[in-house]
């Protein structure tokens, strides 16, 4: 598929469909539940090929938690799929309760994270998925940025022993990483550009808005570090001390509320380890509205135009 832009972009969802089908073949105890959403998460390539390892628990988003932490009692690896609204919302307690308390090995995959879900609205849009999964001890948290990272991420959780949540989009996205190269190592971000003036930090589908917003800074004469998080938590440190130290300044673009999320992990390493001025740029405590995918990005401020005029802002200050 193709942007308007003329930019190859992948669906992720169809990414993690296939990484789940291609690890699958390789290890018996991988299975996947579902909840009346196949054909929208991707699942429904699993179910194909594996009818037999494939539950559909219906609009019961509650009680595929609970089966999934019942099967992983008995050396499966269950992979939960269904809308991050759903997995982080509705499913809360069990998550809590019945699988990150006594630390089961469930992997929870939410598609059609963030503002970007289209007509379903604001009943459907995460915005505080992240901050909700990453409050809860034993959880691991990842937002991959496109096909390439999506494909690590299912491969990092069925490897990692426990909890895991992945944050996928609803949005096809241009293919940032090399597959042949490319690696996910648990709990670290990754630095993909180097500047001088200001640092961003992101992950997930405003990723590619971060760099075109570096773009855009670099025709102004200012450089900027641009810093991946694909963990959210655990929490990389290190790489944002140094870069911080460097730059004074640091933004966050994330398609996420600016309410604890990947905003809240930045300022909370910062003002315990090294106070420096930041903006986070998410949607601010707002529910999000119908519309396209493209327009909902505009208007909430989710561009790279309207990174870098707040760039420019932060710069400036003394």
């Amino acid at each position: 598929m193709v942007n308007e832009s003329g930019i190859k972009i992948k669906s992720t969802r169809e990414a993690f469909g296939k990484a789940l089908v291609e690890f699958g073949r390789e290890n018996p105890n991988i299975v996947a539940i579902d909840d009346d959403l196949s054909c929208s998460t991707q699942t429904k390539l699993f179910a194909k090929e594996f009818p037999e390892r494939f539950f559909n628990a219906g609009i019961a988003e509650q009680d595929a938690m609970g089966v999934a932490a019942g099967l992983s009692t008995c050396g499966k690896i269950p992979f939960v799929a269904t809308f991050s609204v759903f997995a982080a919302g509705r499913a809360w307690d069990q998550i809590r309760n019945g699988i990150c308390y006594p630390n089961f090995n469930v992997k929870i995959v939410g598609t059609h994270g963030g503002i970007t879900v289209g007509e379903d609205g604001a009943t459907h849009q995460a915005l505080e998925d992240v901050a909700l999964m990453r409050t809860i001890p034993n959880m691991t948290v990842l937002v991959p940025s496109d096909e390439v990272e999506v494909r690590a991420a299912v491969k990092f959780a069925i490897e990692h022993n426990g909890p895991v949540y992945i944050r996928i989009s609803r949005t096809s996205l241009p293919t940032l990483f090399n597959p042949e190269n490319y690696h996910l190592e648990y709990g670290r971000a990754q630095l993909l550009n180097t500047g001088w003036n200001i640092t961003l930090v992101s992950n997930g589908e405003t990723l590619i808005e971060a760099f075109k917003c570096a773009e855009l800074l670099k025709n102004k004469g200012i450089t900027a570090d641009i810093i991946n998080y694909p963990f959210v938590k655990p929490f990389d440190k290190d790489i944002l001390l140094k870069s911080a130290v460097k730059t004074k300044k640091v933004m966050v673009i994330e398609n996420h509320s600016v309410i604890g999320g990947l905003g809240s992990a930045v300022c909370e390493c910062l003002s315990e380890n090294m106070p420096t001025w930041v903006k986070r740029i998410g949607t601010n405590e707002v529910f999000g509205q119908s519309g396209q995918s493209s327009e909902l990005m505009s208007k909430y401020g989710l561009v790279a135009e309207e990174f870098v005029s707040e760039a420019l802002k932060l710069i400036e200050i003394k």
